[in-house]
């Protein structure tokens, strides 16, 4: 009975196996042989780009050079002239890996895969697969491997819009096929695994990896005898040419189409060669009234301040800005540069500029989140006072480190809040470590930071902003911030068609990241930076905002993350080489010695946020603190007379303050601003907090005689001469910093 079983399931095998090679034929080309181009719709509809014809040359496998050809094979399969068409065991893990959910995986002959580019879709269904095979197993008896292997060729798709070989060496190296080296043909085959991704160019933080995949072919060469082991020795990887963007893709245009792809590939929403195939109506996020004021705000505020033909600085100077609505994850707005046809590295996705001081809120978000002390087992809070010297080494760290701050500055002991209004390095270095550094990188994680987020390291210089997020991803993040610790993942997508199909969007279900009380204690210090602190540009928008300033070492990047209740935006300036792309500082660009965050990208982001919320009413915070954070009471006075102040010594105008929201009682380290007389009136009885006992302070001059009174209690402490002389008028003499801010 068992081997009648047997029998009759091998012999209904036999049957559907001949069945199918009867019934499936070789069926005339698919589409993607006059592939359509996709339509990029902005939110409203309208259109915002088509990305251009297929680009496809034909060429016979004669004129392609042998050594191109064996680095294609040395790619993708080593032993096709060996080989049978089909691999039934590779097909039935890639279908059984599609049918049960764990991905895509191929171990497609090449026969297969061009079956697959040819005839059929890159469609990943078990339909499909079945039909690739009976009609590779009928493509491989009637057809020759070299009619098969040229097929191939020409219609595997290569990135950068290019179809077959000839296209690809075009797009790639401005050459013909006959004419390219070994060493050229093994990058292209190295594409053929990940077209997009492994453009050095257009992708520079996967170069490892399309180097490794570019050695990983070589080696397949020597190993089949294809190339000398002398010549592999001396084979230096090619640099591919500049992009040359689609003239339809110019301005913003080819900025958003290419996110978009990238944000439709890395969410598998579609695989890369099936959106290559064409024929879809894509609906982003982007509102295009938003879209056009970034554009009207960095051309108005920055752009057309720029001369690049007397000041060299000006030439290096690149933009970039992300506008998100944190309540429901969408992407509003993206600034990705000047112009996509001239700057085709998109500004807002790159990963290779520090983050600088906009990393600092993070630290704070996770002290309140866990419920950390200071090192003397003080509760973190805003009104925590911490010694904000310049170089004071880090306590409690096994690596030493201690950091400088911006202008090399000591303040004495200040509260966060003070620190956070002043970027101070060093109080946030510390806190990084009283926090733990392993948390803090937890926190920025849940916020929305990519764990791969190149050098996030945790070590005590996170805390100034080493990682090199992108400015999509600070986005994303500062808007969970926004949402009340709220995490929503952004998007760029309404809705995918495809003639009367629908394509599935990835789930996008908020959770909470961080508590509400984390958030929004963060929140009100960046509220404060905003009114008092670094970030003053920001009132010009006539909405509450709050937000952080960043300047990255040697100024190479500038940042300013900022948002209202209903708006999240960051922009950054970066410093960049047009010739050889390498990093450069911003010194001396727009005619000023310092470029900081709290500068151009602040003024950037005060008038795209006024355009952006014109017509809505401002909305101020709402904000659920945490115990302790809020502002102090006002200060007894003692019977005791108070110093008089100078009369001669003029009072400046009171500091801007934000629309719709009432005088601020005084900050725990009070005294007035008179210009750099800080004067202070803070007595009481013996601090309980740090190191401070009280007593009379004259620490310095800046612009006038700086006194503070005598400061013992609660609010522990002033921060006398050099405080006194940053926040009335920061201090003459600011000598530049390599470090960050």
């Amino acid at each position: 009975m068992v081997l009648g079983v047997v029998l009759l399931i091998a012999l209904l095998i036999v049957g559907a196996l001949v069945a199918g090679y009867l019934l499936v034929d070789i069926p005339p080309a698919n589409s993607a042989a006059t592939a359509q181009s996709n339509v990029y719709l902005y939110a409203d509809g309208s259109q915002l780009a088509r990305d251009g014809e297929v680009n496809r040359v034909n060429v016979p496998l004669s004129q392609i050079p042998r050594t191109v050809q064996e680095s294609v094979l040395a790619a993708e399969d080593r032993d096709f002239y060996s080989e049978r068409a089909v691999d039934p065991k590779a097909m039935l893990r890639a279908a059984w890996n599609t049918a049960t959910g764990k991905g895509t995986q191929s171990g497609s002959t090449i026969t297969q895969q061009y079956v697959k580019n040819y005839y059929l879709g890159q469609e990943q269904t078990i339909k499909r697969k079945v039909k690739e095979f009976f009609i590779a197993i009928k493509l491989g008896r009637e057809k020759s491997k070299d009619y098969i292997l040229e097929g191939y060729l020409n219609t595997s798709y290569f990135g950068r819009n290019a179809y077959g070989i000839q296209a690809a060496a075009q797009a790639y190296y401005g050459k013909d096929i006959g004419k390219l080296t070994t060493a050229e043909g093994a990058y292209l085959a190295t594409l053929l695994n990940s077209p997009s991704a492994f453009d050095v160019v257009a992708h520079p933080q996967s170069r490892d990896r399309a180097v490794a995949r570019w050695n990983y072919v070589l080696d397949g060469m020597v190993k089949k005898q294809w190339l000398p082991a002398a010549e592999r020795t001396t084979t230096r990887f090619p640099e591919p040419g500049k992009v040359r963007p689609a003239a339809g893709l110019s301005g913003q245009r080819g900025y958003l189409v290419e996110a978009v792809k990238d944000y439709i590939v890395e969410h598998k929403i579609l695989d890369e060669k099936t959106l290559a195939e064409g024929g879809y109506r894509i609906t982003t996020t982007i509102d295009r009234r938003r879209e056009n004021a970034f554009v009207d705000a960095v051309d108005e505020k920055m752009a057309s301040k720029l001369d690049p033909e007397t000041n060299k600085a000006d030439r290096f100077v690149r933009a970039g800005g992300v506008s998100i609505d944190p309540a429901t994850g969408k992407v509003v707005a993206m600034y990705g540069g000047f112009d996509y046809t001239k700057q085709y590295v998109n500004n807002a996705t790159r990963h290779d500029y520090q983050v600088a001081s906009t990393f600092k809120p993070f630290v704070f978000a996770s002290a309140v989140e866990n419920d950390s002390r200071t090192q003397d087992g003080r509760l973190i809070t805003p009104n925590t006072l911490y010694n904000g010297d310049n170089k004071r080494r880090v306590v409690g760290s096994r690596t030493p480190y201690a950091p400088e701050n911006e202008g090399q500055l000591s303040y004495g002991n200040i509260t966060v809040t003070t620190a956070t209004d002043l970027s101070v390095n060093t109080v946030f270095a510390q806190m990084v470590v009283d926090v733990g550094t392993v948390k803090v990188k937890k926190t920025a994680i849940d916020l929305g930071i990519p764990e791969g987020t190149p050098n996030f390291v945790a070590s005590p210089a996170m805390a100034l902003g080493t990682m090199q997020a992108s400015v999509l991803d600070m986005t994303q993040a500062y808007a969970t911030l926004a949402d009340h610790g709220r995490y929503t993942p952004y998007t760029l997508l309404e809705k995918i068609t495809k003639g009367s199909d629908s394509i599935r969007l990835p789930d996008r279900t908020p959770k909470q990241a961080v508590s509400r009380e984390a958030a929004d204690t963060t929140t009100s210090m960046l509220v404060s930076v905003v009114d008092n602190g670094t970030g003053t540009a920001a009132l010009a928008a006539g909405h509450p905002a709050a937000g952080k300033t960043g300047t990255a070492e040697l100024d190479r990047s500038a940042w300013f993350a900022a948002y209202t209740p209903d708006l999240v935006t960051v922009v950054s300036m970066m410093g960049q080489d047009p010739d050889t792309g390498s990093l450069e500082s911003l010194y001396g660009a727009l005619g000023e010695a310092r470029i900081g965050g709290g500068g151009y990208p602040a003024r950037i982001w005060a008038q795209y946020t006024k355009t952006a919320l014109e017509g809505s009413d401002p909305l101020d915070f709402d904000l659920e603190l945490q115990p302790g954070a809020a502002p102090s009471p006002p200060p007894f006075i003692p019977s005791t007379p108070e110093p008089t102040p100078d009369a001669s010594a003029p009072e400046p105008p009171a500091p801007p303050r934000r629309p719709n929201r009432p005088n601020r009682p005084t900050p725990p380290n009070g005294g007035q601003d008179q210009g750099g007389r800080n004067q202070g009136q803070n007595t009481g009885g013996q601090t309980t907090e740090g190191d401070t006992t009280g007593g009379q302070s004259d620490e310095g001059t800046t612009t006038g005689t700086t006194t503070t009174g005598t400061t013992t209690g609660t609010t522990a402490g002033t921060t006398a001469g050099t405080l006194g002389g940053v926040i009335g008028g920061r201090p003459r003499s600011r000598p530049p910093s390599q470090y960050l801010e």
